[in-house]
C-alpha cells in the first residue's frame, strides 16, 4: 500500500496503486465532481473537464488560493490527468472485478517534496477509499496520518 518514488532527470514520479471496492464510474464521481471531492480531497478545484482548460485551486478549511493547472486529459470513467504548479496527476481507472484498480501518480520538478507528497498522497488515498465507503475522514484525523507518516517516508 506504500508509494514509491522514481527519480530522473529532475523530476520525481510518486506512484500509487489501490484497488477501491467500488465501479469506476463511482470512482470517477469522487475524483471530478466538487461536492465528492470536498469530503477527501484537500483543495477545491474549479474547472472544466477539457483538455486545455485552465483550473484554479482553493483550500477548503482556508477558503485560500491554492494553485493553478490545466486538463492535459480526460477519457471518463478511464483517466483523468492535470497539472498543479509544479506537478502533472494523473489517475488511471480499470475495472477489477466488481471493483477498480486505480493507478495515482504525481509527476514533479520539486524533488525535494518527495517525503511529503509521498506520506500526503498516501493519507490522500486512504480518504478517498473511507469517502467511497461512506465514511469520511475528518481533516484532523487526516492531519494526524499525515504526521504519522511523515518520519516513515523520510
Amino acid at each position: 500500500m506504500d508509494g514509491t518514488v522514481h527519480l530522473a532527470g529532475g523530476r520525481s514520479t510518486v506512484r500509487f496503486e489501490r484497488r477501491l471496492a467500488h465501479p469506476p464510474e463511482k470512482v470517477w464521481r469522487a475524483l471530478t465532481e466538487p461536492a465528492q471531492l470536498a469530503s477527501w480531497f484537500p483543495v477545491a478545484p474549479d474547472w472544466e473537464l477539457t483538455p486545455g482548460a485552465k483550473i484554479r485551486f482553493e483550500l477548503l478549511n482556508e477558503r485560500a488560493p491554492a494553485g493553478e493547472g490545466e486538463i492535459i486529459a480526460v477519457d471518463p470513467p478511464r483517466l483523468l490527468e492535470y497539472s498543479w504548479d509544479a506537478s502533472v496527476l494523473r489517475w488511471e481507472l480499470t475495472p477489477d472485478g466488481d471493483g477498480t484498480r486505480l493507478v495515482f501518480t504525481d509527476t514533479s520538478t520539486e524533488v525535494e517534496r518527495v517525503p511529503q507528497e509521498l506520506a500526503g498522497w498516501h493519507v490522500g488515498l486512504e480518504a478517498l477509499d473511507a469517502s467511497l465507503l461512506g465514511r469520511p475522514l475528518p481533516y484532523s484525523e487526516q492531519l494526524n496520518r499525515l504526521e504519522e507518516l511523515l518520519p516513515r517516508y523520510a
